[in-house]
């Protein structure tokens, strides 16, 4: 009995030990879980649409690095990059498996990135868990690993200037000016990341390299340019609010929102609706073109890594302009000139008007996704879903992006010029970012 004992014992050790020691398959759907994972976090915790991109471009470029450490078809971004020095090099006589390192990277840096952290931490020690039951000494090697890329990143993270923009003074309201920005309703908000400008961009080689040509003069004389983009956007939103809740153009207007904070208020009572940025919005149509295409780990993490870092650019560059033309939104000329009742599709968000933060951010984008997938890629984006709202078909990233921007002359918070600069801007910026932006040997 004894004897039976012990060997019911060694079997059950061999069993556990065998348990251990399986492989550890990580595929781009975890990747996909992890990037949703800070999605969900970034609404929970608002966000603004330029400090998000910045958010998620650094844990991307984390696994990205390391699975181009591992992978021949894919070339390190250091030294093209601004700033970034090689990562660690790998330990090849530990059992490192660089899918799970990348992974462990990018969930580390999101924890760092966000506010939230405790939400990040819970997923992350779930996934140790099932890790380190399967194998032990492979998770071991690659979490090592993986912190220690994603320890260099962040020091690098760190000297892009985000942190002494916390403590640079707040917009300054010029109220002589008529043409200047002013705060708009509900909520009045000052005028979001005025510094923006000033963060360290990644590919571009200055913050106003794609500096686009300025706005109309600002005139309110009726024959004027100006006025007529101003009348233009009254007029458009007063024929779509007529055709009611079927309107297309107000459907297009909502599904573009991207609005990271919508005040809103009943009665005495003011809350905010949270919802995914527009530069989430691109991130989550790069989610269905991976799916689509059935991408694996490694490209999956190619397309977010080069699709972010355009986006990102894109902030920098747009926010760059809009603090230089520093340009009054239609919602407080139309109030004051047209009509004094008349309200926005959309609500203005709380930065100057040009050049338009959707368009710039969609067209770059669109050129760094075309890249990626190729032309006349067709999708349908259900991105939206979530927030109660259809699926739209595209026959091309570029003729999403298109929608993106005159989204925003729809939904009466932008004029023209705003919206067709603004993703001419985006994808000059997206070109030059593909261009000078090796990342494979195709």
């Amino acid at each position: 009995m004894k004897n039976y004992i012990i060997v019911l014992l060694a079997v059950g050790l061999l069993v556990s030990c065998n348990q251990k020691q399986e492989p550890i398959v990580i595929t781009s759907v975890d990747f996909h879980k992890s990037v949703d994972k800070v999605g969900e976090v970034m609404v929970h915790d608002i966000f603004s649409p330029p400090v998000a991109s910045r958010v998620f471009a650094y844990p991307n470029i984390a696994a990205y690095e390391i699975i181009a450490q591992q992978n021949d078809e894919y070339l390190s971004i250091a030294g093209q990059v601004r700033d970034l020095k090689v990562i660690p090099k790998a330990n090849a006589s530990k059992p490192i498996n660089f899918q799970l390192a990348a992974l462990i990277a990018h969930i580390d840096l999101n924890k760092r990135l966000i506010f939230s952290e405790k939400v990040i931490e819970t997923y992350r020690d779930s996934l140790y868990q099932v890790w380190n039951t399967k194998n032990s000494n492979e998770f071991t090697a690659s979490k090592e690993y993986g912190l220690e890329v994603a320890n260099h990143i962040y020091e690098w993270m760190n000297q892009d200037n985000y942190n002494q923009t916390r403590t640079m003074p707040k917009y300054s309201v010029n109220s002589e000016d008529p043409s200047r920005w002013q705060p708009t309703p509900p909520s009045y908000m000052d005028g979001l990341e005025p510094h923006w400008d000033k963060i360290r961009p990644f590919v571009i080689k200055t913050a106003d390299q794609f500096k686009p040509v300025p706005p109309p003069p600002f005139s309110m004389d009726k024959e004027s340019d100006f006025y007529k983009e101003l009348q233009e956007v009254y007029d458009i939103s007063m024929d779509i609010t007529k055709k009611g809740d079927k309107s297309e153009e107000v459907a297009i207007a909502q599904f573009w929102d991207c609005n990271p904070y919508v005040s809103v208020t009943r009665g005495h009572l003011m809350f905010a609706t949270k919802k995914i940025t527009p530069g989430a919005h691109w991130i989550g149509i790069t989610k269905i073109a991976c799916k689509k295409e059935n991408t694996n780990f490694d490209k999956t993490v190619y397309a977010y890594t080069k699709t972010s870092i355009a986006i990102a650019d894109a902030f920098i560059s747009c926010w760059d302009e809009k603090y230089r033309s520093n340009l009054i939104r239609p919602e407080t000329l139309i109030n004051e000139h047209i009509d004094e009742n008349w309200k926005p599709v959309l609500q203005t968000p709380p930065f100057p008007e040009y050049t338009s933060g959707h368009s710039v951010a969609s067209g770059a984008a669109a050129v760094a996704l075309t890249d990626v997938f190729g032309d006349n890629f067709n999708f349908d984006d259900d991105t939206e879903l979530v927030y109660g709202l259809p699926i739209r078909s595209y026959k091309s990233f570029n003729q999403a992006a298109d929608e993106a921007a005159i989204s925003r002359m729809y939904g009466g918070i932008h004029y023209r010029a705003a919206v067709e600069i603004g993703v001419k801007q985006g994808r000059d910026l997206g070109k030059f970012v593909v261009d000078n932006l090796k990342m494979t040997t195709k």
